[in-house]
């Protein structure tokens, strides 16, 4: 984001009308925008905040079919037709951004690299030799390795290549370019609060303002708009990233992930310098779990540091992705949205390709030439529920559990303690007036209050201690300190409280 300077872009302030409206502009939305736009319709964009602000914003910028395990799962639980599909389209998705990229002429660090997902516990060799066997199956240029670039052995990896990796938001940024060239619209710091299906459909703004389109699509990550069907599929997740320059000379050449100890993804891009980026992701965690993100972060520089002992740290931050029970992604029509309203989500942090795949998907359904593997990824599939039964009751489970039980753990004084005994930087929900209430002590020592229900289906927020937010364990909205929304599926804001009575 520092990086790739995006064009601004003004909030919508007068009623408007469009063949398409693109409800959120990471990856997934503006692909769609841009096939839609190219195909001569008429689109806008709508988005929150900033342009590619959030996940894709975040995003470490891999271009790959493997998926860590997904090949040998799909076959178990869906079939060869369904594994064979998956990868042809993630497949098809990598070489589209190629393709676009040399159209557009847009530079944006696009890279050729293997990917390999690998193991150094032994335990884990057998399960990568299915994988690369069961990649092998679907057409993948798969195969199992015990060498590798990374300076520390491995016990085995699972290798693709032809695979790659580049700028995501300077690609967005040509696409942008081009959408607006096209006659496409985007507006920034415009919610949609509000969608009423029909032909056509009709928005509304949180400003008010009121928008006509044929077709809707949402793409903004967890959707906004569904509050049971897909909610309940979805599960969340998020990730710590640190970063920093390496030698040149130390390059792993390629982009590796790892299962173990809380998740590991290394990949490097170019710097000015001749350098390298490294790029570290891990420490997997629930938002709103109570995790102490501190330490995690602390636990993936030492990781790094240690294994890439040229390595310069000067960066972190947090991703944040989510991941469909039954481990495809949902791209079609919103089993609850009619039928001209189409959704993006669940890329289970693989959201590059994803969200590039959702843009040629989604736009081939709108001009009435389904593809092929549509079927695989439609959210209203029903064939999978069955062998998906027991990832989709534990998501329930989870999300009852917190409903219920952080509300009997603010019946005393707080979930972290009492508000008295909070030091600058913490945060803590307590019980004021009956209430469940989010406080945060400031580095002044203020104390800053919000409600800590949290306004998409009610659930109890919890503090984040590193990025100072607080954040819902049941689908992953996130608020800042004063309860405005950071990351959605929320709508409005946490409402304010009066600290002054804590």
């Amino acid at each position: 984001m520092q990086s790739a300077a995006l064009a601004s872009f003004a909030p919508l302030s007068q009623s408007a009308e469009a063949d398409v409206a693109v409800i959120g502009s990471g990856i997934a939305g503006l692909s769609t925008a841009w096939e839609l736009a190219r195909a001569g319709l008429s689109v806008i964009v709508f988005e929150a905040n900033r342009l590619a602000s959030g996940v894709t914003g975040h995003t470490t910028g891999k271009l790959t079919a493997l998926h860590t395990s997904v090949y040998a799962t799909l076959r178990s639980k869906r079939g060869d037709e369904a594994a064979r599909y998956y990868a042809d389209s993630q497949s098809a998705a990598l070489r589209h951004v190629f393709d676009v990229a040399s159209e557009l002429g847009i530079d944006c660090e696009l890279e050729g690299r293997p990917a390999l997902t690998y193991c150094e516990q032994p335990d884990g060799v057998e399960a990568l030799r299915a994988e690369a066997e069961a990649a092998r199956s679907v057409g993948l240029d798969a195969s199992f390795v015990t060498e590798t670039g990374l300076p520390f052995p491995v016990a085995g990896a699972v290798r693709v290549e032809n695979q790659a990796q580049f700028h995501p938001l300077k690609y967005l940024r040509g696409l942008v370019e081009d959408i607006i060239a096209r006659g496409g619209r985007i507006y920034e710091g415009t919610r949609v609060t509000r969608l009423d299906d029909g032909d056509p459909c009709r928005l509304t703004t949180e400003a008010g303002v009121s928008v006509s389109a044929r077709h809707v699509v949402v793409a903004t990550h967890h959707p906004v708009f569904d509050h049971a069907v897909l909610a309940s599929r979805l599960t969340q997740h998020r990730d710590l990233v640190v970063a920093g320059a390496l030698p040149a000379a130390q390059d792993p050449q390629g982009m590796y992930i790892t299962a173990e100890g809380g998740k590991r993804s290394v990949r490097t891009a170019p710097l000015s310098d001749g350098s390298r980026l490294l790029i570290v992701t891990g420490e997997a965690f629930t938002p709103g779990s109570g995790e102490d993100t501190a330490a995690g972060y602390a636990r993936l520089q030492a990781w790094t540091e240690q294994r890439f002992p040229g390595v310069t740290l000067s960066r972190r931050w947090a991703a944040q992705d989510n991941s469909s029970t039954d481990t495809v992604p949902l791209v079609g029509r919103l089993p609850t949205g009619g039928e001209n309203v189409y959704v993006a989500t669940g890329f289970a942090g693989w959201g590059m390709t994803g969200g590039v795949m959702a843009g040629t998907l989604i736009g081939s359904l709108v001009v009435g030439s389904p593809q092929r593997w549509a079927g695989l990824y439609d959210p209203a599939r029903l064939g999978s529920s069955v062998r998906s039964a027991p990832e989709f009751l534990k998501a329930q489970w989870d999300t009852g559990k917190h409903f219920v039980k952080d509300r009997l753990d603010t019946l005393g004084d707080g979930t972290n303690g009492p508000v008295r005994d909070l030091r600058p930087g913490e945060g803590t929900v307590v019980r004021a007036g009956g209430k469940p209430c989010a406080v945060h002590r400031d580095d002044q020592g203020e104390l800053h209050a919000v409600s800590a229900v949290c306004t998409h289906l009610g659930c109890l927020v919890a503090f984040n201690n590193a990025e100072r937010t607080w954040e819902c364990p049941c689908h992953g909205s996130r608020f800042g300190i004063d309860g405005q929304v950071v990351q959605g599926p929320a709508l409005s804001p946490l409402e304010r409280r009066d600290a002054g009575d804590l």
